[in-house]
Order: structure tokens, then sequence, then C-alpha cells
């Protein structure tokens, strides 16, 4: 039984499934999350991110019956194959799916839960040399997008997305969106993602957390505008029965003088 424990989230199979039964989930999945997917012998055939997960799931049990440099050389040889690099000794749970699958790197301590889906050049890396925990553990339903980097020990909640190029250090609470480098919670669904097959697809329906700033900006700024210009209507209106330089100010109807010899001559007098 696949059994993921950690600080804050614990991932747990429902039923213990044989090596057949993972390998049947594997490749199934990607039906309901490609839909460029035609048939199993397509899939079996021409897509490497499921090629690396059905040789991951055999190198993680040779590393855990210490056959650990058996299961690194296979490690090694999907990574030439696959351009996916996975440490076997990374644990990954059920239905794991990798899209496009080019430059992704799992670390040996990564913990992924079920259903997760990761794009090209996703990193889940570590931060420190010491051998401890120290890559990131990902729960149920997890969607990082393409280029995505989540760095250290962290955890990331079920039902997380992270946004394309992010880059995060920080645990992340169960379904949130997480964009920016350093990865900034930008929108809180505060409930279970909505899907009939449980994922979230979604990922281009991110919010841009700098152009509502500097919406808000120019909002304001418009606002100043107006206070502004209703200001100077109301100085303009008023100034003139209360201005003691009534004289000096006033424009001459016939030529007598521009505006600047008034003052002036008012100077000097």
């Amino acid at each position: 039984m696949l059994m993921i424990l950690s600080d804050n989230i614990k991932i747990k199979a429902a039923v213990p499934l044989g090596f057949m039964a993972q390998w049947h989930e594997d490749i199934y999945c990607v039906f309901g999350r490609d839909p460029a997917a035609h048939s199993v012998w397509e899939i079996l055939l021409t897509y490497s991110g499921v090629h690396a997960v059905l040789i991951h799931r055999i190198s993680h049990r040779l590393w855990k019956a210490n056959w650990k440099l058996a299961a690194r050389i296979l490690a090694a040889t999907a990574r030439t194959l696959t351009n996916v690099e996975i440490h076997p000794g990374a644990t990954i749970g059920r239905r794991l799916f990798i899209d496009h699958a080019l430059g992704v790197v799992i670390g040996e301590t990564t913990e992924i839960g079920n259903d997760v889906t990761l794009y090209h050049g996703v990193t889940l890396g570590g931060t420190t040399w010491n051998k401890e925990k120290r890559h990131p553990t990902l729960g149920n339903n997890v969607l990082v997008g393409s280029g995505a980097k989540i760095l250290g020990a962290i955890t990331l909640g079920n039902n997380v997305r992270v946004g394309a190029n992010s880059v995060v250090v920080k645990d992340v609470p169960p379904c949130c969106t997480v964009v920016g480098i350093p990865g900034r919670v930008i929108q809180s669904k505060d409930t279970q993602i909505q899907n009939r097959h449980g994922i979230d697809l979604d990922h281009h329906l991110i919010p841009d957390p700098v152009g509502k700033a500097i919406a808000c900006l120019i909002e304001r700024i418009d606002e100043l505008e107006a206070m502004q210009e209703k200001s100077n209507k109301i100085v303009a209106e008023d100034s003139c029965s209360v201005c003691d330089a009534e004289s000096v100010c006033s424009i001459p109807s016939s030529g007598v003088g521009t505006r600047e010899s008034q003052i002036k001559r008012a100077a000097r007098a």
C-alpha cells in the first residue's frame, strides 16, 4: 500500500495495487488529461512521459529492495530514452502524468500524490546537500505548469496549481494558485477542484497580479486628476472676487501692454 507522510500532508492509497494495475492506471489516465491521445498503442509507443513513469515503477521497486545500483542504472537508461530524470528513490502516487516530458527532474526524496500532472521543464529539486528530506511533497490533484521549479522540503496541498515558470520555495495551502518568482498565492478557491475527472486543467486561467496592480494605479490616478480638476475650477471661479491683485492679473482689452509689463509696473509702484 502506498503511504506518504510529511509534516503537513498524508497521502494514502485507498487499496493496494499490483504492479500491472499501476501500469494500467498510468496508461489510461492519459485519456482524461490529453485530448491528443487516441489509442493505447499511441500512448505506449509515443508518450515519453508515460515511458518514464512506467520505468520508474520498476526502478523504485529495485531501490526499495536495496538493489540501488541496478535501480540507478535503469533510471539513467530511462533518462537517456525519455529526457526525464526521476530518481528511483522518489515516491510517486497513482496516475502521474508528465505531459510533453522534456527536461523534467524529480529528486530522490520527492513525494507525489495521486492524479498529479506535470508539464515540460518542471523541476522538483532540493536545497541542501544533507542526507535528509530535501525535496518537495505534492498532494493530490496538483498541476505544475511548464518550466516551474519547486525547491526544498516544502509541501503543496491538494488541488494546488502552479503557474508556468514560477519558482516555489514555501509551503502552499490546498486549493490555491501560485505564480511568480518567488511564488505567491494569488488565488484561493477554498473548495476542491470541481471537475468530473477530479483534475483541474485550466492552468491558463490564472490572474495577472501585476496587471491588476497597474489597473488599480490607473484608476487611482484618474480619481486624483478628477479631484484636481475640480479643485482648480473652484479656485478659478472664486479667486478674482477675493484677490487684492485683481488689477494686476487682468488682461487689458486694448494695446496698453502685456500682463508681464503690468506686473513689472505694479512692482515698481
